[in-house]
């Protein structure tokens, strides 16, 4: 198990220069740098394999994470929108794989956030996004990246809420690198047991994003983390476990998150590296407890 942060605890928008997040997780003891693969298509390839070329050399892993927009959406029934995203992810792919990023996690069967002004057909999206999928997951393999399909809270998406439909689409698809990425902050609005849901992901679940019920840092909050551990014990996950906190009001990132006031306490840089450092040891703390018991 390796544990991981998403750059935009510290950030307000989507496309930044990650190399300065390479390196500020690296020195605080973290495996992975999650990014965004919102600037990834404006990148050359120079560009990318320096990414992977920094990230190497300061032992960081590196992983992606995105929000298709309603033009990228897999489940649409609108041939023009699929025959798009199936352009956007392959390229996207290729990208992730000159930088050496082995999986993508995010709501890549469809599209986020969801606009429920419009109607909602469930069934014929999901056929939709089932056959779609597959056709992507194929091109994920080819280029060496686990698909990961996240399972969001209600108001975000409508497909995939809880690791039970999660299951189900992923079978459905029937490619082994089509997996699930659950999260905690969503687990704690539509699954009725922390413990059950991972346990019925199984070996389905490649990636974990961890975050409190206001998305705060772990251990700021009241998600039950033990019971997460013996959930991840119990099924021998040897994923990826990445912090997802959000909590900078303001810009694109606080709007689309919806982050309405400050969460962080008015901390400088200094304190929201130290958040993260006390939050990154607790984990590592929890994993060894865990060991030592079992």
């Amino acid at each position: 198990m390796k544990f991981g942060i998403y750059f935009a605890f510290w950030e307000k928008e989507w496309k930044v220069s990650y190399e300065k997040y390479i390196k500020k997780v690296a020195g605080l003891g973290f495996d992975i740098l999650e990014i965004s693969c919102a600037p990834l298509p404006g990148l050359s390839d120079e560009e990318l394999y320096r990414l992977r070329d920094i990230a190497k050399d300061h032992g960081i892993i590196l992983t992606a994470g995105y929000g298709p927009t309603a033009d990228q959406n897999l489940s649409s029934p609108d041939p023009a929108i699929v025959k798009n995203a199936k352009a956007y992810f392959t390229d996207l792919l290729k990208r992730l794989e000159k930088m050496g990023i082995r999986s993508i996690g995010g709501g890549l069967n469809s599209y986020w956030p969801v606009d429920y002004s419009k109607p909602i057909d469930k069934k014929r999206d999901w056929e939709i996004g089932v056959r779609n999928v597959r056709d992507i997951g194929k091109v994920a393999a080819d280029c060496g990246v686990d698909y990961c399909l996240e399972c969001l809270n209600r108001f975000e998406g409508y497909l995939l809420n809880t690791a039970a439909e999660g299951v189900a689409f992923c079978e459905e698809v029937g490619l082994p690198n089509v997996k699930l990425l659950l999260d905690t902050f969503h687990m704690n609005i539509e699954e009725d047991s922390f413990y059950d849901a991972i346990v019925t992901a199984g070996a389905r679940l490649r990636r974990l994003h961890t975050g409190e019920t206001n998305r705060k840092v772990p251990g700021k909050g009241r998600i039950p983390w033990r019971e997460i551990g013996d959930a991840l014990a119990k099924i021998g996950f040897d994923g990826d476990v990445v912090m997802e906190p959000f909590v900078k009001q303001g810009g694109t990132i606080g709007s689309e998150i919806k982050v309405w006031r400050d969460l962080s306490d008015n901390a400088d840089e200094a304190k929201m590296d130290a958040d993260a450092k006390n939050a990154l040891v607790r984990s590592e703390e929890r994993r060894v407890g865990k060991e030592c018991r079992s």
